[in-house]
């Protein structure tokens, strides 16, 4: 008994030592762990894997533990516990690798001692963008962290000085900071840099900057007085902003139909939105404008951003019919895109991934501020996206093509279609029996084949040369008179002629069509309106094969110096044969008649080519039918064409349904592969439609099989894009909310939240933002205000950091030079936009007509290629706000291009300021800015009747400045005036500083 006791003790003894060993071993496997994880990973990861990952130079990975111990072409690169003896220790010890930046003394000790410990691995391989490193970000860069539960800091008592935030009798100071929010983010950031906030700006001030920043328009004399009456009785000092006047201000802003339209050219400026192709040919783009439309509506109705961007990418899942939904959807091919095409399919294939590559770029960098195409060629250099991603996207886009269809609710397509089918039956049935009609006359002729084809004794036409020689005949006019053409008989013009010689019957002929003898010719020319006489018809007989005269119309007449006697004549289309003998670019006539004439007005035949062989088939049956046809059946064919025509008529009286630029739809029919290099001949790895990896740590993902439908893909992503554990789509919107408001975002580059773009000034406040964006928590706002704009613009004007002087402080500058810490409001110029509409505000020409097809400022000239030339005057009919231009690629729009509009064939979400010469002398010598000048004198004129010019500079301040004008220049004005008039005293003011800044 006592022995059995002593087994079972010493077996629990044994029992409890196993389990301490084990415990031991747990422990140092997770201390090995904790170690690796926090230590040798990111060494691994940010200076070793780039080359010996999956590239395998040296045929060495370290990405696991297996091909780590294997090593490379040299060999074993580690001995499990014993660095002295491990290459991998040796080469970094000895600074041999990395071969450019050498790991620092810190480092080798870590790889040293982890090398001692064993080496540990995980399970797993290392991923090249686990960790973020001195080199690039990995999957905790922070911007792809959670959005952070973040609480405004407590704030103490500001120091005041003379020249900072003055003293709170004047100002409401530190309580009014410590009320908002967004103020108490800020005021905390000035404090850590011992700077202060400058004053409150004064009611005038604030309402002309509220209203810009809000509408892009200068604010009414009559709203600015209201406003400064308001808040008079509210604080009683006209020199203080009311809490209450200021709200009711913006709250009207708000709902100003003009917010939408100022708002618009943001959102329009970030997606690229242009008007035309782009590229070589560059056409306009007639149907793209109800784009426009719809996110000025979205903007005024408050539409909630995820709602946007479901109807962005998948308008037709979310509102399939709906015009005003699917309408979103041009956003996917608003960009520039290749028209040309290429018959190499291997360049076809190549411009088709141009284009998708264009789809991935604007929809990642709008919505999410990634530069996903960067990973088109390679991983991502910068940031934790693979190739791999990339082409995940690219799956999602293949479906999508530029193009416009129709897009309308299913019971209107039932609609339209009843009224249309009878009609088409009704033009079937008619051309059937036409077809019929002339297929029996053809038939018969047929049967005479033997006896028409007698008739046929000469060649056919040649577009190298065709020749026809008559009897000598005296004349000074010769006319061909075209009755087909070579590539369709039925067609009088349109064909081409490199040269025309008229030969004369002299011993030594000589061509007297040619210009250089005198000759003159004459015929309807195709034109091209940017390339002047390109295609006219003096390229007939000026003595050069390269250029062809396109006809227009169905003859063409030469005329000689003086009577000649002729014999010969000889034309061609393609004398060179530079192009196959079918080119669509030198169709030659095919039948016609040439005639002769001595005063140009009676005209005898010479010759014709009725007695040539048929060009081709359709060119014999021309002929069989023109020749066959009795007056009988002329008549009945006739009859049957006319009434072709009317049913005709009758259908295009049905009203078309929407058509709308939101791209051609088709099903991806196949698998999609990485494509090596970025090029579509070298595929690699498949791929399926998914999500972006680089945030698979913080929002689910998903991943489609090959066979989705292609409305999925773009749906699934759209939903990815809005879900609510994504940190980077609320953190872009409201970065890009507060770049427009304050000048710079939080993030300066509003568009790329990565490695290689800046880093945010209040991290905080980004994410309190961003969390406020779609968990509202303020306001007595409810969960229905989540992705709502409005909110969060009057969230951020509404802080005293917005309400601020923009004046500078020479402390405050040398501490945060460009106002990033927002010691003061950052004063801004007007883009070129808000510039061109205060000009017709102020001379009372704005015409606020909402919506509809845009204007142009430009004259559209379109053949091959388009060209735009810039307008040197301005109609009534472009007095229209600037946000209903018809913007195009490539074009250059006097005023708004100079004062730093964008080319619309790239995103700008930042624009640049720049100060030229050229805006100075726009603003001065443009016949815009002259007739502005003039349109303002004379409202002037009109509001101060027969007052005092006094009046007139007291009402042109209002308008222009918001303000009084003072004593000082309101004399200086008034003597301006009576020397050189009221109108180059409105032109002073549209060239002034201060029209063009908001403080």
């Amino acid at each position: 008994m006592n022995n059995r006791r002593l087994i079972q003790a010493w077996m629990l003894v044994g029992l409890f030592a196993v389990v301490v060993q084990a415990k031991e071993t747990v422990d140092a496997k997770d201390s090995a762990a904790a170690f690796f994880r926090e230590t040798i990973e990111p060494i691994l990861v940010g200076r070793c894997l780039e080359c010996h990952g999956a590239e395998r130079k040296g045929h060495l990975d370290l990405r696991t533990g297996q091909t780590a111990l294997e090593g490379g072409e040299s060999g074993p690169v580690i001995a499990m516990g014993k660095p002295g003896e491990s290459r991998l220790y040796e080469h970094v010890s000895s600074h041999k690798m990395p071969p450019d930046d050498p790991l620092e003394d810190h480092e080798v000790i870590a790889i040293e001692k982890w090398i001692s410990d064993g080496a540990y691995y995980p399970g797993e391989p290392l991923d090249f963008f686990s960790v973020t490193t001195a080199r690039r970000a990995g999957y905790n860069w922070w911007s792809l962290k959670p959005l952070q539960d973040v609480t405004p800091p407590n704030v103490g008592g500001i120091e005041t000085d003379e020249k900072g935030a003055s003293t709170p009798s004047q100002w409401r100071g530190v309580r009014a900071w410590e009320s908002h929010p967004i103020d108490r983010f800020v005021l905390a950031k000035l404090h850590e840099r011992g700077l202060v906030p400058s004053r409150p700006a004064s009611p005038r001030i604030l309402i002309r900057r509220a209203t810009y920043d809000l509408t892009g328009l200068p604010p009414r004399p009559e709203a600015v007085d209201a406003f400064i009456e308001e808040c008079e009785g509210e604080t009683g000092s006209p020199l203080r902003v009311g809490d209450q006047a200021y709200d009711r201000l913006i709250d009207g802003l708000l709902d100003s139909q003009h917010y939408g339209e100022h708002w618009a050219r943001h959102w329009l400026d970030v997606v690229r939105f242009g008007e035309s192709t782009g590229f070589e040919v560059n056409h306009l783009i007639d149907d793209a404008w109800p784009y426009r439309d719809y996110i000025i509506q979205s903007l005024n109705d408050d539409k909630p951003f995820d709602r946007w961007v479901l109807e962005h990418l998948a308008g037709d899942s979310v509102g399939p019919g709906d015009p005003a939904v699917e309408v979103g959807m041009t956003f996917l091919v608003s960009g520039p895109y290749d028209t040309v095409g290429n018959q190499d399919p291997v360049q076809a294939a190549q411009i088709r991934a141009n284009t998708i590559d264009e789809m991935i770029r604007a929809t990642s960098e709008s919505f999410l501020g990634l530069t996903v195409g960067c990973a088109r060629c390679h991983d991502h250099k910068f940031d934790p996206i693979s190739q791999k991603d990339y082409y995940a996207f690219y799956a999602t886009f293949a479906g999508v093509y530029h193009d416009s269809r129709t897009v309308a609710p299913e019971e209107e397509r039932r609609e339209h279609e009843s009224k249309l089918k009878p009609l088409r039956e009704e033009r079937e049935g008619l051309s059937q029996a036409l077809g019929e009609l002339k297929q029996g006359i053809i038939a018969r002729a047929e049967g005479k084949a033997a006896e028409y084809e007698a008739r046929w004794t000469r060649p056919p036409i040649d577009r190298k040369g065709t020749e026809e020689v008559f009897a000598p005949v005296e004349a000074r006019y010769l006319r061909l008179l075209a009755e087909g053409r070579d590539n369709n008989p039925a067609a009088r013009t349109g064909f081409r002629i490199d040269e025309f010689e008229v030969w004369t019957a002299d011993a030594t002929p000589r061509n007297v069509a040619a210009a250089m003898n005198g000759g003159k010719a004459a015929g309807k020319s195709r034109v091209a309106e940017d390339f002047k006489n390109a295609y006219g018809v003096d390229r007939t007989i000026d003595g050069e094969f390269g250029e062809r005269w396109i006809a227009s119309g169905p003859d063409l007449t030469i005329e000689f110096a003086r009577p000649e006697r002729i014999r010969r004549i000889f034309f061609s289309s393609d004398r060179l044969e530079a192009l196959s003998p079918t080119s669509a670019e030198a169709p030659l006539v095919s039948e016609y008649r040439i005639e002769v004439s001595v005063d140009g007005k009676n005209w005898a035949p010479v010759a014709d080519s009725y007695d040539r062989l048929p060009v081709n088939d359709a060119h014999r049956k021309k002929r069989y039918l023109d020749w066959e046809t009795s007056a009988e059946e002329e008549t009945q064919r006739t009859t049957l064409r006319a009434r072709i025509a009317d049913v005709d008529k009758r259908m295009r009286a049905v009203p078309d349904l929407p058509r709308l630029r939101v791209g051609r739809l088709t099903e991806v029919k196949q698998d999609f592969h990485v494509f090596r290099g970025g090029d579509p001949q070298r595929l690699g790895a498949p791929v399926v439609p998914a999500s972006l990896k680089t945030l698979g740590r913080v929002t689910p993902g998903y991943e489609l099989t090959s066979a989705s439908a292609e409305r999925d893909r773009r749906l699934a992503l759209a939903e990815w894009i809005v879900a609510p554990e994504n940190p980077l789509t609320p953190r872009v919107l409201v970065n890009r909310l507060w770049h427009y408001h304050f000048g710079t975002g939080l993030v300066s580059t509003p568009s790329d939240f990565g490695y290689m773009g800046g880093r945010p000034s209040h991290p905080d406040l980004l994410d309190w933002l961003a969390r406020e964006l779609i968990e509202p928590s303020s306001g007595g706002a409810v969960a229905e205000q989540a992705w709502r704009l409005k909110r969060m613009h009057k969230l951020m004007v509404s802080s005293q950091t917005y309400r601020q002087e923009s004046a500078s402080r020479d402390e405050a500058l040398g501490v945060d030079g460009d106002s990033r810490l927002l010691w003061r409001f950052p004063p801004r110029r007007l883009t070129g936009e808000e510039l061109r509409d205060t000009m017709l505000a102020l001379a009372g020409k704005l015409n606020l007509r909402m919506g509809g097809p845009g204007y142009r400022l430009y004259r559209y000239l379109r053949d091959n290629v388009s060209t735009y030339v810039p307008l040197d005057e301005y109609g009534p009919e472009t007095y229209r706000r600037s946000i209903y231009h018809q913007n195009v690629r490539a074009s250059h729009i006097d005023l708004m291009t100079d004062f730093d509009s964008p080319d619309c064939a790239l995103s700008t979400p930042r624009r640049v300021t720049t100060t030229t010469p050229l805006q100075a002398l726009t603003l001065m010598n443009h016949r815009f800015s002259l007739d502005m000048a003039e349109a303002m004198a004379a409202r002037l004129e009109g509001d101060a009747g027969k007052e005092k010019v006094a009046r007139q500079v007291r009402r042109a301040y209002a308008l222009a400045f918001a303000r009084e004008a003072t004593a000082t220049e309101a004399a200086t004005a008034v003597a301006f005036i009576e020397q050189h008039g009221l109108r180059a005293f409105c032109r002073g003011v549209l060239n002034s500083n201060e029209l063009a800044y908001v403080d």
